[in-house]
């Protein structure tokens, strides 16, 4: 399997957290918060946390605070279609691909629920064929994109595809939430909205660096779920974030590559380029000191979090994206992403 195209999306509206912060002491739940949730927000988001700016899917912030099941669902239904189709169609560019000649729709998301899925109002969008196969992937979390690429790679070894669409998005404030817990207050200070999606095909592309998927690999831990994962409370999507999940993601992390490498005959030296989720700075931390690795290896993922926050699924993409966009040298490339479930998934590319 080779990436042949790759983009990402994201609303038009810039808000750093200096923003949000004002916002937010001006929402009406502010003053049903506890004095020491007041210093949590404060400190995440007036504080060096690793994120100082997320693009939100609204026109102004405190459009953000009206907190209904009804207005959370408007907001994911109304973005989540508009910014896939945007990343898809910047996608089927860059592989210089027409919409019909795609075979297959693999779409992600943990953030809302539409049905018919989102690929039906993605391939409307885009003109794909009527027998085009699409298939809508919930439930993944942050991890999803990799095992989304999985399923694109079985598509095209069976030849039942020669290119599939796979299109992750999340409209994070669709699913914004707020209380007094820890996780949730941290949860809501991070994660930004996006989309990333790749064009996966049979061949390489002529126009563009040979990017093959060489090896993936799949970790699950039930007896971890709780750890990290979202649960409905009163009609609404309310994310539980604990702090033994920067640990948790760098063991298995750690463990994956172990495997992997090992399997192919190959070492941590040999590998040239880290691409790696980043959950927030903790997390990003807890990886570099278990992986061993330098500021220069996670400098593409401090930079995507710092720019965009947490995006959830697509992160992987937009590290991705920003390094082929910088032309890094070629060789094995590592991607992890992990998320609910507990989940943990990985992917060894060779680029040239």
């Amino acid at each position: 399997m080779f990436l042949t195209g790759l983009a990402t999306a994201v609303p038009p509206r810039r808000f750093t957290q200096a923003e949000c912060w004002a916002a937010l002491q001006r929402a009406p739940q502010f003053s049903q918060l506890t004095p020491r949730a007041h210093a949590v927000l404060r400190k995440v988001l007036s504080g060096e946390n690793g994120t100082a700016t997320r693009h939100l899917a609204v026109t102004d912030l405190m459009e953000a605070f009206t907190l209904t099941p009804d207005a959370l669902h408007a907001r994911f239904a109304r973005h989540a279609p508009a910014l896939a189709t945007q990343a898809a169609e910047r996608a089927l560019a860059a592989a210089r691909l027409m919409p019909a000649q795609v075979d297959a729709v693999l779409i992600s998301t943990c953030t809302g629920y539409l049905c018919p899925g989102l690929t039906s109002y993605v391939s409307e969008r885009l003109g794909l064929r009527p027998d085009v196969f699409a298939l809508d992937l919930v439930g993944q979390g942050c991890g999803a994109a990799l095992p989304n690429w999985r399923t694109a790679e079985a598509l095209l070894a069976a030849g039942r595809a020669r290119h599939v669409l796979s299109v992750c998005v999340e409209v994070c404030s669709a699913a914004f939430y707020l209380d007094n817990d820890p996780g949730v207050l941290i949860s809501a200070c991070l994660f930004g909205d996006g989309a990333g999606a790749a064009v996966l095909s049979a061949q390489p592309a002529a126009h563009a660096r040979r990017v093959e998927w060489k090896a993936a690999g799949t970790v699950l831990s039930p007896a971890e779920r709780d750890l990290l994962r979202f649960e409905q409370r009163d009609g609404m999507l309310r994310n539980i974030l604990t702090r033994e999940v920067p640990a948790l993601a760098a063991k298995h992390v750690e463990n994956l590559l172990a495997e992997i490498l090992q399997r192919h005959g190959l070492e941590r030296a040999d590998v040239t380029g880290w691409m790696l989720h980043a959950g927030g700075r903790e997390v990003l931390a807890a990886l570099q000191k278990r992986l061993a690795l330098g500021e220069p290896d996670l400098r593409r993922s401090a930079a995507v979090l710092r720019e965009f926050g947490n995006v959830s699924s697509p992160f992987v993409l937009f590290v991705l994206e920003r390094a082929l966009a910088e032309h890094a040298p070629g060789g094995w490339w590592w991607l992890s992403s992990f998320g609910a479930g507990f989940s943990c998934h990985a992917a060894l590319l060779q680029v040239e």
